[in-house]
């Protein structure tokens, strides 16, 4: 499995949507163990585990990724979601599957890339791999790791198609509640309508151009999720909820983007914080993610930081590395995560693993005096 491909082809075909990710970290951890890594293997749920592997005595650079993926319905696929097959060419190909984007395949790369450089610089390598349960419906995983190595860096294998990222929005999910009085359906004036007021509220927080610009994060936005209101039509609903999905930028912080939402709402309406995850935002500036990205991608001298829209476990695995420089790198096509029929070049997968392992090899240059 010192293939990176045959690995997320292996990863791939384990259903982890929502849940069951031990069974891919006990796969990794294998993998890893036979290597020489220190491996640590939780599992504070049944069936969802993290797995946390080191090697070497130095100061690691950690390399990080998620194992579980999103729902996919069959039904709505021209192939099996767990398919993990090569369409095409074994080199110039897709590896098809849920999860090959986002993120199996960023995952089999650094562990693969992490293998690799262990055998081949036993004395070299400084590195700690940190694989996670639940990112997608909110860090759960990474929330309940401790005693992490510090780390001057954190390399996060989400879907960027191998560009550099320097960070992403932050991610605030509320919780909107509207009380009323019920009343048959016949006469409304007699009751006071939850789902009306409700409804009038999520049309203006979906309004696009009400909500603040950065210049390097782009737009803060305010995503409708879900609406619950009403039991049937003849009857005057007196309870509604929704969720909201905000995604905060440095200029418009989570506190900001309550405060807003609040001043849209009646005074009646409640809203609860279900999830809030800042931002993270690395500077291009810092030598040591200069030396980053050029062991990532030596042929781009002049490239310049983008900025994702997704969160990522960076957002909670930050401080519990100590404040490390954040670089998002990965072989994904954003545009296919969380899609029907989800593919992964594979081509990007063996360039990414390449590239990690470049890094590791640079990296004791790099964390020099660190």
């Amino acid at each position: 499995m010192h293939d990176p491909v045959t690995l997320a082809q292996r990863l791939v075909r384990m259903d982890t949507r929502g849940g069951g990710e031990k069974a891919a970290a006990e796969l990794l951890a294998e993998l890893l163990d036979e290597a020489g890594f220190d491996t640590a293997l939780s599992e504070p749920e049944a069936g969802r585990a993290n797995l946390v592997a080191r090697y070497g005595s130095g100061t690691p650079v950690t390399l990080t990724g998620h194992l579980d993926t999103v729902p996919a319905d069959p039904s709505g696929w021209s192939f099996p979601p767990l398919s993990g097959d090569i369409d095409g060419d074994v080199d110039g190909g897709l590896l098809r599957g849920r999860g090959s984007t986002d993120m199996k395949a960023g995952v089999a790369s650094l562990a693969v890339a992490a293998v690799r450089s262990a055998r081949r610089s036993p004395d070299g390598t400084d590195v700690q791999l940190v694989f996670t349960f639940g990112e997608e419906t909110g860090c759960e995983g990474a929330a309940q790791l401790a005693d992490l190595a510090p780390s001057p860096a954190l390399i996060v294998a989400e879907p960027t198609a191998n560009q550099l990222v320097l960070g992403h929005k932050g991610a605030l999910w509320l919780r909107l509640t509207a009380t009323g009085r019920s009343a048959h359906g016949s006469r409304p004036e007699l009751g006071d309508n939850a789902l009306v007021k409700l409804a009038t509220s999520a049309a203006r927080l979906h309004d696009p151009g009400r909500w603040p610009q950065s210049p390097t994060h782009g737009p803060a936005t305010v995503n409708v999720g879900t609406f619950r209101s009403g039991v049937q039509p003849n009857l005057v609903p007196d309870h509604a909820e929704l969720t909201l999905d905000v995604r905060t930028v440095p200029e418009f912080t989570a506190e900001q983007a309550v405060a807003e939402i609040r001043r849209l709402l009646p005074a009646d309406v409640t809203v609860e914080r279900l999830l809030d995850l800042p931002g993270v935002a690395t500077g291009a500036d810092d030598a040591l993610v200069r030396g980053v990205a050029r062991a990532l991608r030596p042929d781009e001298p002049d490239w310049r930081p983008q900025y994702a829209t997704y969160f990522t476990d960076a957002s909670v695995l930050r401080e519990r590395l100590g404040g490390p420089a954040v670089v998002v790198y990965g072989p994904g096509d954003p545009g296919q995560a969380h899609a029907a029929d989800e593919t992964c070049p594979v081509a990007a997968i063996r360039e990414s693993a390449d590239a990690i392992g470049r890094l590791l090899c640079a990296w004791p240059e790099l964390s020099g005096g660190r």
